[in-house]
């Protein structure tokens, strides 16, 4: 059984051990524990999926309540892959930050195909300055 909840002062070093164990790592600043703590810590929305206490989805977010919702992070242990666990982060997301928002997301190339089988659409005008 998978227990979801909000977990604001989740530990960067859970953090950091989801993002290795879902693969998100590889995209993600995984070695700089400065950047990860701030991650962390500006997150207005961190959901949890834990089975039997051990992390194994989290989905991680900016949003003002009011208009948009940014889904910065969507991730979930390799092991626990396919079972609904990330249609359900994005849901929980969503309804954490307010359905009246607009919930948007930038998908890896990889993990592109997955979102329209949860439910999310795909919108062709994003545009990014990149980093730095």
């Amino acid at each position: 059984m998978i227990e979801y909840q909000l977990e604001p002062r989740l530990s960067v070093d859970e953090y950091h051990d989801i993002l290795v164990r879902s693969g998100l790592a590889e995209r993600r600043p995984a070695d700089d524990w400065a950047k990860l703590t701030q991650m962390v810590e500006n997150a207005d929305i961190l959901l949890t999926a834990r089975s039997q206490g051990k992390l194994v989805g989290i989905s991680r977010c900016m949003t003002d309540f009011a208009h948009a919702t940014y889904l910065a992070d969507l991730a979930v242990d390799r092991d626990f892959q396919k079972q609904g666990i990330g249609k359900e982060l994005i849901a929980r997301s969503h309804v954490a930050a307010g359905k009246h928002t607009l919930l948007i997301l930038i998908a890896a190339p990889a993990a592109a195909s997955y979102y329209p089988h949860v439910g999310l659409e795909k919108h062709d005008s994003c545009w990014i300055i990149p980093r730095e």
